[in-house]
């Protein structure tokens, strides 16, 4: 893994960001009675995932960030859903959403690839112990 000095070294971090301006005007296309609903929970799942990336990698452990990595993909899993809602539903049309649910597919496997690195991390920490 590549020396990162803050959570803006982070890939994943700098997708997830690059990923809420497309759900943001997504989120500003649904209609008019979605706003306080779908179009909240859209940006407030977006918004946290980069925001669960950066609280992760401030964590002092290792075994916080991948919890908060888990967080973060959840939160990822949820904004792929609410798209694929209003898309199912008619409140979006497909070739906008298309694009950005791609994005997400690229996001959660750069969020894996993380995650399983800092799983290797702490076991070869743990491994490194147990040989002392």
């Amino acid at each position: 893994m590549a020396l990162v000095h803050g959570y803006e070294d982070l890939v994943a971090w700098q997708k997830a960001i690059d990923l809420c301006e497309p759900v943001y005007r997504l989120a500003y296309e649904l209609p008019r009675d979605e706003r306080f609903e779908l179009s909240s929970q859209m940006r407030r799942a977006v918004v946290s995932v980069a925001a669960n990336i950066a609280e992760g990698a401030a964590r002092h452990g290792s075994g916080e960030f991948a919890q908060f990595l888990g967080i973060a993909q959840g939160s990822l899993a949820e904004v792929d859903t609410l798209l694929a809602i209003a898309e199912r539903v008619g409140l979006l049309p497909a070739d906008q959403v298309a694009p950005v649910r791609k994005q997400i597919v690229e996001e959660r496997r750069i969020l894996h690839g993380l995650t399983d690195a800092i799983h290797r991390r702490i076991q070869n920490t743990r491994h490194k112990s147990r040989s002392a």
